[in-house]
C-alpha cells in the first residue's frame, strides 16, 4: 500500500510550498545570485513573469558538475551538518528551490567560472533534462524560466491578473534591492526598463526607488549592543500612513516580517502618530547567526529569536533616541532652571520697580457714576446685571422677579404651527448663524434652534454633486496653474494604474511620466492644489483596503471617497457668508439630514424642549 513517489512528482509537491506565483521564483533566483556573490544583477520578465523569468547575473558560476547537481532535490552548498542552521550567512540552505522551479517550467542554464573559457548550457523541462552542451557565455549565471505551471494548468489557473502578479514581483525585488545596496540591480518588463538602480549607499537606494522628496523624510536609525545592532531608517511621523506598506526588517540582511519587532517601533513612536496611521521605516537587525532561527517557514520570512524581549526594548529605545536626537519627538532641557535664567541688565543701569495707579475708593457697584440714558443697547444688560449683584444681597427679590420674567417672556417668540424645516429660515440677510466649538453651526428657526454638524453636511453636499456628475459622466474639473507631481511608492503605483480610469472620471486630468511619481494637471471641483498628494494617497488606500465594496458600487464609494477628503473639517473657522452658504446647500441636497455615513447632519432643539429645560 506504501509507495515512494517518483522523484517528479514529490518535486511538484515541493514546488506547491516553494513556488506559489511567479514572484516566488524570482525571489529565489536573485538569492542565488546574491550567494553566488554577484555585483550586477539583472532581472527580465514578460507577461508579468508567467511567460518568461529571467536572472542574469556575473556571479562566480558553476562548473558541469555543479551545474548539474543543483537541479537536484536537497543539493545544496550551504550546509553540511544540522549545526550549520544556527551560523547560516546566505540566504538559500534547503535546496529545494531550482527543483521545484524544474519541476513546474521550462528552465535553461547557462552557467560560466571566471577561470575557464567556455560556459555550459542546460535545458530542463517538468524535472526532464533535455539536453546539455558547451556555449559562449559571460562570467556567472543566467537562468531563463518559461512558461511557469505549463504542467500545472491548476495552479496556472490560480494566478491573479497580470498587474497584480507583477506587484508581487515588484515587492520582492525592493526587498532585495534594499537588502544589497551595494550591488546594482535592474528591472525590465516586457521589453521596457522599469527600474535601474546602481550601486548606492542605503539612503540613495531609497530615494531611488522611493523618489526624491523621500530624502527629507529620513531619520537615521543607529544603535549597537552586544546582542544586536541595528542601523537604518525611520519616516518622520507626520509622513505616517493608513496602510503598512513601507515597513521592512532585514535581519542579517534577510528580509522578515515580525508583528512583535513591529510593535516596539509603534510604541517608541507613541503619541506622535495620527490616529489609525502606520509609521514608515526600514531597519536593520545585525544578530549572531546562533541567537535566531530561520528555518521556520518555507519562504523564510519568518524566524525565531532567542532574546526577543531585549531586541524589542533595544529597537524601542534606538528609535526614541534617533527621534528625540533629530528634534522630532518633543524632549526638555533638564540641566537648566528657568527660574534662574535672569536676563543680564547693563552695567551702572539701576532697575526701577514697576509701580500701579490704583483708586482706592473706586466702588464697581456704584450706581451714581453710571448713567443709564448714555449707555448703548449692548452695554444696558451689562448695567441690569450689575443692578441684579447689587441687589443680591437680599433686597428688592419681586423688582428682580419682574425684570428676569420680561426679559424671558421677550426672548421666547410665539409659537406657530408646524411647517417644513425649510421653510422655517429667516430671511437670508436677516439670519444669524454662529460656530460652537469650531464644529457645529447654530442658527435660529421659527421653531426653535437648529444645529448642524459642519463636516458631515459639506461632506453630503460635495457627494450628491460628485455623484449627479458621475452619473451624467460631466465631472467638473478645474485646470491647474501649475500641474502638482504626486510621488508614489512602486507598489502603489502599480495600484494605482489598476484604479485611474475611475479617479478620472471624478474630474482629475493625469499623466504618468515615470514609476515614481504621476502628474496631476486638472482636479475636480473644489479640490485645493496642496491637498491633492493627500487625496490620492487616500483613494488608493481605500481601494486596497476595500477593493471589493469599490468594484460592487464605483461611483458611489468613490464620490463618498472624494467627498470626504474635500470637505471642510470639524475645528476650522467659518465666516458668516459661509455658514449660511453651508445651510442653503445643505437643504437643497435631496436627502439633506442624512450623512454619507447614514448619520444625522443636523438636529432641532424645540422651542417646547427648551422651555422645559426652565421650568
Amino acid at each position: 500500500m506504501i509507495t515512494l513517489l517518483p522523484d517528479h512528482v514529490a518535486n511538484q509537491i515541493a514546488a506547491g510550498e516553494v513556488v506559489q506565483r511567479p514572484a516566488s521564483a524570482v525571489k529565489e533566483l536573485m538569492e542565488n545570485a546574491i550567494d553566488a556573490q554577484a555585483s550586477d544583477v539583472k532581472l527580465i520578465l514578460k507577461d508579468s513573469g508567467k511567460t518568461l523569468i529571467q536572472v542574469v547575473d556575473d556571479g562566480m558560476g558553476m562548473n558541469e558538475v555543479d551545474a548539474r547537481m543543483s537541479f537536484e532535490r536537497h543539493a545544496t552548498s550551504k550546509i553540511t551538518k544540522a549545526d550549520d542552521l544556527f551560523a547560516l550567512k546566505t540566504k538559500g540552505f534547503r535546496g529545494e528551490a531550482l527543483a521545484s522551479i524544474a519541476a513546474i517550467a521550462q528552465v535553461e542554464l547557462k552557467t560560466k567560472k571566471e577561470d575557464v573559457e567556455l560556459g555550459l548550457q542546460l535545458i530542463i523541462e517538468g524535472s526532464e533534462f533535455k539536453s546539455q552542451e558547451v556555449c559562449t557565455c559571460p562570467n556567472g549565471s543566467t537562468f531563463t524560466i518559461k512558461n511557469l505551471f505549463f504542467n500545472v494548468p491548476a495552479r496556472r489557473n490560480f494566478l491573479k491578473s497580470d498587474r497584480a502578479e507583477y506587484k508581487y514581483i515588484l515587492d520582492e525585488f525592493i526587498r532585495i534591492s534594499l537588502a544589497h545596496p551595494e550591488v546594482s540591480f535592474s528591472l525590465t518588463h516586457n521589453d521596457k526598463d522599469q527600474y535601474r538602480l546602481p550601486k548606492q549607499t542605503l539612503r540613495q537606494r531609497l530615494v531611488s526607488i522611493y523618489g526624491k522628496n523621500y530624502n527629507t523624510r529620513l531619520v537615521p536609525v543607529e544603535e549597537k549592543t552586544d546582542i544586536v545592532t541595528v542601523s537604518g531608517f525611520a519616516c518622520k511621523p507626520e509622513f505616517a500612513k493608513k496602510t503598512r506598506g513601507e515597513q521592512f526588517f532585514f535581519v542579517n540582511d534577510r528580509f522578515i516580517k515580525s508583528s512583535y519587532m513591529n510593535h516596539a517601533v509603534t510604541n517608541a513612536m507613541e503619541g506622535l502618530l495620527p490616529n489609525n496611521h502606520h509609521a514608515s521605516y526600514f531597519l536593520f537587525l545585525e544578530i549572531d547567526p546562533a541567537m535566531i532561527d530561520v528555518n521556520i517557514h518555507p519562504t523564510k520570512t519568518e524566524i525565531k529569536f532567542e532574546d526577543e524581549r531585549s531586541i524589542y526594548a533595544i529597537i524601542r529605545s534606538a528609535l526614541k533616541r534617533s527621534l528625540g536626537q533629530y528634534n522630532i519627538s518633543p524632549s526638555l532641557d533638564f540641566s537648566l532652571n528657568p527660574d534662574y535664567q535672569v536676563p543680564i541688565s547693563p552695567k551702572g543701569k539701576t532697575i526701577k520697580t514697576p509701580t500701579i495707579q490704583v483708586d482706592p475708593d473706586y466702588n464697581p457697584f456704584e450706581q451714581s457714576k453710571i448713567d443709564p440714558k448714555n449707555t448703548s443697547a449692548n452695554d444696558k444688560g451689562a448695567f441690569r446685571d450689575k443692578r441684579f449683584i447689587n441687589r443680591g444681597k437680599g433686597q428688592h427679590w419681586e423688582a428682580i422677579f419682574e425684570e428676569v420674567q420680561d426679559d424671558m417672556n421677550a426672548a421666547i417668540p410665539e409659537m406657530e404651527a408646524s411647517i417644513p424645516l425649510e421653510a422655517e429660515f429667516e430671511m437670508k440677510e436677516n439670519r444669524l448663524a454662529f460656530q460652537l466649538k469650531n464644529r457645529f453651526i447654530l442658527t435660529q428657526l421659527k421653531s426653535g434652534l437648529l444645529i448642524i454638524d459642519q463636516q458631515r453636511a459639506h461632506e453630503k453636499i460635495l457627494f450628491e454633486q460628485y455623484a449627479k456628475s458621475l452619473k451624467n459622466k460631466r465631472p467638473l474639473s478645474q485646470q491647474l496653474l501649475f500641474p502638482q507631481e504626486v510621488h508614489l511608492t512602486p507598489s502603489d503605483m502599480e495600484v494605482f494604474k489598476e484604479v485611474m480610469e475611475d479617479i478620472e472620471s471624478l474630474g482629475f486630468d493625469l499623466t504618468i511620466p515615470n514609476n515614481q511619481c504621476l502628474m496631476v494637471n486638472g482636479v475636480p471641483i473644489d479640490t485645493e492644489a496642496n491637498q491633492v498628494q493627500n487625496i490620492i494617497e487616500s483613494m488608493l488606500d481605500a481601494y486596497k483596503n476595500e477593493s471589493d465594496v469599490w468594484k460592487l458600487d464605483r461611483q458611489n464609494y468613490m464620490a463618498k471617497k472624494l467627498a470626504q477628503s474635500n470637505a471642510i473639517k470639524s475645528g476650522k473657522i467659518l465666516a458668516i457668508e459661509e455658514m449660511n452658504q453651508l445651510i442653503d446647500e445643505l437643504f437643497a441636497c435631496e436627502m439633506p439630514f442624512t450623512s454619507i455615513h447614514n448619520k444625522p447632519t443636523s438636529i432641532v432643539i424645540e422651542i417646547n424642549e427648551l422651555l422645559k429645560r426652565f421650568q
